[in-house]
């Protein structure tokens, strides 16, 4: 894949990284107070942990898919595909694993996971309706 010089000179996976990383922080916070006030601060700390790794795996998401672009069509396919297993499973790999300890609640870290990714799909939406990887163009000259 190759990019025009036009006006947008990140690539539209790293300008969604940073727009939306820097959002991960104060959304940690509210989901900590939220779940500290509704249920202790174990539930705060679990829901926290939540919007972090979805905002982590977001991350991961546009650094990988940068890398793909760079190099071919097919590691577009196969990051975007096979990433998405590889990051689902991470998430509830992680939960497993943070269920083996006392104080965290899987159901805050649900409650704050679930509505995070759907957030962040639509800013991704939002984003890219906006215009956002408009300069992008794929091999043979068609624009994407």
């Amino acid at each position: 894949m190759t990019r025009t010089t036009e006006p947008q000179t990140t690539a539209p996976e790293l300008e969604l990284i940073r727009r939306v990383a820097p959002l991960g922080v104060p959304a940690a916070a509210v989901a900590f107070l939220a779940g500290a006030l509704i249920h202790g601060a174990n539930a705060g700390w679990s829901a926290a942990i939540g919007v972090s790794i979805v905002t982590l795996n977001l991350v991961a998401h546009g650094l990988s898919m940068a890398w793909a672009a760079r190099t071919s069509l097919t590691a577009v396919y196969a990051v975007g595909l096979g990433g998405f297993v590889v990051r689902l499973g991470a998430i509830v790999a992680i939960m497993f694993g943070l269920n083996r300890l006392a104080w965290f609640s899987p159901l805050a870290f649900g409650l704050a996971v679930v509505p995070t990714t759907i957030l962040s799909l639509v800013y991704e939406m939002k984003l890219i309706a906006s215009g956002v990887g408009r300069e992008l163009q794929l091999p043979g000259g068609s624009r994407a």
